[in-house]
């Protein structure tokens, strides 16, 4: 029996959508038999209570070790963070990162490495996804639809939090910095309200957006987006892609080659549509990640040169394995 012929758009929608389910699979599984081996709990009054944060990877890599917590007030995120605030302040703030899941799952858990590391460099990173699923398994809320809604709604939060008296985060957040980054569909999400103006800057991982509609199915709500929405950007804007064997590629691609008028950066590695998120310290991709949350967040020119420089980039050049193409830089 030989197989019906489709077009190659058919195809390549078909393939992702496949890889879609394969991260949703991934989320509502892998977290579960992960967690205990890579976090430690932090104050707990009794042997049954709930850990009120957890270090994760001794806290990352960067000069502020990290925790993951959540918030009473913010029920359905988690809040990854330097465990040590009082370092920031009035001349010393945390610049916003929003985080939205692959296949628009309600758990960040696989990214926990990732958001863990970027975290330890000095930002405050909010996931969609509650805390809670940190310290107790709760199946049917990992299958909870998520909305690209909910990254402006966790960025509404913490400005009021930087205000609110009783805060543990007042006058310590740069609410003027603000990046929102997703894997896959949760790139998406992030690229749906990247055109509000309190936006710095993207990051889509694995991602970019389908030519026409994207496929149905699956209990996924695809993100408001299309094509002409690049055109709506306002900020600079970050392709973090798994290479040739990502099948988000030639959408991210594309993407990329449709943006005129905002910096861009496409960044690839060839490790499939998984990323290495995963990873110790969330691998390769963090590496790209803090350093363009570096430069766009903080102005640091150093870690400009990580995009910078032709194949004489940092990022180039510390791993020959990235391929990395620029254009609308400012001279």
């Amino acid at each position: 029996m030989f197989p019906t012929k489709e077009s190659g758009e058919t195809m390549k929608w078909k393939l992702l959508f496949a890889s879609t389910l394969l991260v949703s699979i991934t989320c509502f599984g892998y977290a579960e038999t992960q967690l205990q081996t890579t976090t430690t709990a932090q104050s707990a009054s009794s042997a049954d209570a709930k850990p009120s944060s957890l270090v994760i990877e001794k806290g990352g890599t960067g000069p502020y070790k990290a925790v993951v917590s959540g918030d009473k007030s913010l029920p359905d995120f988690a809040i990854y963070r330097p465990q040590d605030l009082s370092t920031f302040g009035k001349d010393k703030k945390l610049p916003v990162v929003l985080w939205g899941n692959g296949a628009g799952c309600n758990d960040s858990g696989d990214y926990k490495n990732y958001l863990n590391e970027i975290a330890s460099h000095g930002f405050i990173v909010i996931g969609i996804g509650p805390y809670e699923l940190f310290v107790a398994q709760n199946k049917e809320l990992k299958k909870k639809g998520t909305k690209a809604a909910q990254l402006l709604e966790a960025l509404d939060w913490i400005i009021a939090q930087n205000k609110s008296d009783g805060s543990i985060y007042k006058g310590k957040i740069d609410v003027t910095k603000v990046v929102v980054m997703g894997h896959s569909l949760g790139g998406l999400q992030a690229l749906e309200v990247s055109t509000d103006p309190r936006i710095t800057a993207t990051v889509l991982c694995d991602s970019g957006v389908f030519n026409g509609a994207p496929p149905g199915g699956g209990g996924l709500t695809m993100p408001a987006v299309k094509k002409e929405t690049l055109d709506q950007l306002h900020a600079p804007i970050l392709y973090i892609l798994g290479g040739k064997s990502d099948m988000a590629y030639p959408n991210g691609a594309d993407d990329f080659s449709r943006i005129t008028k905002v910096p861009a950066v496409l960044a690839s590695q060839e490790v499939g549509h998984g990323g290495t998120f995963g990873a110790p310290h969330g691998g390769a991709f963090s590496v790209a990640a803090v350093a363009w949350l570096k430069w766009q967040l903080r102005g640091d020119s150093e870690a400009a040169t990580m995009f910078t420089g032709g194949e004489q980039c940092g990022l180039c050049k510390s791993d020959p394995k990235w391929k990395v193409e620029v254009k609308n830089l400012k001279k």
